[in-house]
């Protein structure tokens, strides 16, 4: 699989449906009619970013939740609604949206330099290094972007990545 992250600003009733969702199968269904959907507006794709992105925004670890709200909500937030291994489902509320956003406008190119070159593990892919380190940078902007759009229209965010 490609392990592309994006993520998406949906309306409350869609995060309602997402939330109220009972299985993969219904969490699937709804998940593949907001990426069918694809509504440029409302979303932000971190492609393979999304993996150093989390460890940086976190303890650097590969884990739900980890690290400390409201950054650790960004990417693998703790409200994972897919179970199986094939897909990856986080969402994130519209309250915790506008914290996520405010968290995310204070961090700057040498906070991010310096998390990327201390947390992440020199083995965690074979991009590590200076290259890997701009590439995720720049999505991690537009990421920031994407939160302060959704934060502002009251939008939830849901990030999926298939595995």
């Amino acid at each position: 699989m490609a392990c592309r992250g994006v993520h998406f600003a949906i309306t409350a009733a869609q995060a309602d449906a997402l939330a109220a969702a009972v299985g993969d199968a219904a969490v699937m269904a709804l998940v593949e009619d907001i990426e069918e959907a694809w509504d440029a507006e409302h979303l932000a794709e971190s492609d393979k970013a999304w993996d150093a992105m989390h460890r940086c925004l976190t303890d650097g670890d590969l884990a739900y939740g980890n690290g400390s709200f409201p950054l650790s909500h960004c990417v693998l937030g703790p409200r994972q609604l897919h179970e199986g291994d094939d897909y990856i489902v986080s969402l994130v509320t519209p309250d915790e949206v506008k914290e996520v956003a405010a968290a995310l406008a204070s961090i700057t190119a040498d906070w991010f330099r310096d998390r990327y070159l201390n947390l992440l593990p020199k083995d965690y892919a074979p991009e590590y290094g200076p290259d890997d380190m701009e590439y995720t940078w720049q999505d991690l902007q537009e990421v920031r972007e994407f939160y302060q759009k959704a934060a502002a229209s009251g939008r939830a965010v849901v990030f999926t990545v298939d595995q």
